[in-house]
């Protein structure tokens, strides 16, 4: 005993200066109880400061978002693993809202809701964290859309044009390739300063993994940055994940950068929030959904915009991703979410089974902003489209009926499927806005109803090559460029048609033998 309380005033003299510098005074911490948890929610009580949106912290370090204040307890959604989680454990709040890292150093990375990293590599350096809720910019700090984000896709880009600062729902049935226009989008942007923030909420693993390789392979990833919720990751990174992505792409467009922010997918995000609320014992409305479903994506979607001048000029362009039932765009969340966007891209599962890619449905699908910010280059040439494709469609039923036509309807008809055929277009295989330029120039001239319906696929492969050599001024036009002049178009003229005649005579072959 006195060899150790020996040690204690020896080990007491040679510590007493510092000692001597602690100050000891009462410090305030705010403590409560788990009163229930499972299933990837907890109640908690005495917290009665705690606010909405505040984090709190449980024993084994996983953090909470409250998301429900009741005169006695808490309703929280749990961002981590709740095994380590029981009744009757301290919870610590934390005074704080959740936030995210934003910043350069997110560009080319993979994370969570959380901003923790998922591609194997150190956290992100150099980055602030900024609060996930944000206000939507304010009418008066937005500028109109006049600029327009192109997609690389003809078929969008000429009759359903996207502005930057817009919010473009793209909508369809399971499988029918919504996601592959917007990684295409995404793509195309490798050849534009356009920032891209893809949020995959409740995808599987391998889809999220085929998304990330074919923007690394085929778009530009250093200017790209992927937040993941995946299908198996807590209930609350899958429902934190589109507000985190949308503050990490705020953050940029509050620097005068245009950003492109693709939500992979809301159907599945409410669907994530009406478990959460069912569980919290939420009072349930139409289908199961709480009564601010819509508030939920109204106050996502409105953070889309494009600022005034006075406030750097930058944009903010959503792509909202919903799938819907056999078709049925009047469901409850669809029918919130085309009210909330300003158009959308409809993928028609028929279109698709008759191996019509992209499965666009032109007549259901609508832009409401992207037209006064079509190129000027491109529009002179997509105003007639539509409607000439929709006299196409509308002749083509009845020709399923064995109707006999005269001459001049076969020769539209001959000429619609022209142009079915020119909206075509492969996956990852974006075209440059002189190239849709180009094939539209040759849609619009009729040259393309001189050569063979399978044989426009082959056009359209050779047409950039061709275009190099024969007319480079046409793929050296952008967004700002004026409509075609005419001395262009003599030139352009003689090499489409030239390549109309090449291909079909290679498509023709040798002659019989003799």
């Amino acid at each position: 005993m006195s060899t150790l309380a020996d040690d204690l005033r020896g080990w007491l003299g040679r510590n007493s200066g510092r000692i001597a510098e602690l100050s000891a005074a009462p410090r305030f911490e705010r403590i409560g109880r788990v009163e229930r948890v499972g299933d990837g929610v907890a109640t908690v009580s005495g917290l009665p400061d705690t606010r909405l949106d505040e984090l709190l912290t449980f024993e084994n370090g996983v953090q909470g978002l409250a998301v429900e204040l009741d005169a006695e307890t808490i309703g929280c959604i749990l961002l981590g693993d709740a095994s380590g989680i029981s009744a009757g454990g301290l919870v610590h709040g934390t005074g704080t809202a959740a936030r995210v890292p934003v910043g350069d150093g997110l560009l080319g990375r993979v994370v969570d809701a959380l901003g923790a990293p998922l591609d194997g590599g150190a956290p992100p350096v150099g980055t602030a964290r900024v609060a996930v809720e944000q206000p939507a910019p304010a009418i008066v700090d937005r500028a109109l859309v006049s600029r327009p984000l192109a997609t690389g896709i003809l078929v969008v880009d000429s009759m359903i044009p996207i502005g930057r600062g817009q919010r473009e729902l793209i909508i369809g049935d399971r499988g029918t390739g919504k996601t592959a226009v917007a990684v295409d989008a995404i793509i195309n942007q490798r050849s534009s300063d356009v920032i891209c923030v893809y949020a995959a909420v409740g995808q599987k693993a391998s889809s999220i993994a085929q998304v990330i390789d074919a923007v690394r392979r085929y778009g530009a990833p250093e200017r790209c940055l992927f937040v993941v919720g995946e299908a198996d990751d807590a209930p609350g990174l899958q429902w934190l994940t589109p507000y985190a992505a949308c503050t990490m792409a705020e953050h940029f467009m509050g620097r005068g950068r245009d950003v492109l922010l693709v939500i992979d997918d809301l159907t599945k995000h409410a669907a994530v929030h009406r478990q959460v609320s069912l569980l919290l014992r939420r009072p349930p409305g139409r289908e199961a959904y709480p009564g601010d479903v819509f508030y939920l994506h109204a106050r996502l979607l409105e953070r889309s915009a494009r600022l005034s001048a006075e406030l750097g000029g930058g944009s903010l362009t959503a792509l909202p991703i919903a799938e819907t039932q056999a078709g049925n765009i009047s469901a409850y969340i669809p029918t919130n979410l085309i009210s909330i966007t300003d158009g959308q891209i409809y993928l028609d599962p028929r279109l698709f089974n008759e191996d019509q890619k992209p499965a666009v449905d032109v007549g259901r699908s609508v832009s409401r902003v992207g037209g006064k910010a079509q190129a000027p280059v491109l529009k002179e040439f997509a105003e007639s489209l539509r409607l000439t494709y929709a006299q196409y469609v509308e002749l083509e039923v009845f020709t399923r009926f064995g109707t006999t036509v005269d001459e001049r309807t076969q020769a539209r008809i001959e000429h619609g499927r022209r142009i079915r055929a020119v909206l075509g277009q492969r996956q990852f295989a974006v075209g440059s806005l002189g190239e849709q330029v180009a094939l539209l120039f040759a849609v619009a001239e009729g040259v393309l109803d001189r050569l063979p319906l399978d044989a426009v696929e082959r056009f359209r492969a050779e047409l950039t090559g061709w275009l190099k050599e024969r007319c480079p001024e046409i793929l050296a036009v952008d967004d700002q460029s004026p409509p075609l002049p005419e001395d262009l178009r003599a030139r352009l003229r003689p090499a489409v048609a030239d390549l109309v005649e090449t291909v079909r005579a290679t498509a023709a072959g040798p002659g019989p033998a003799s």
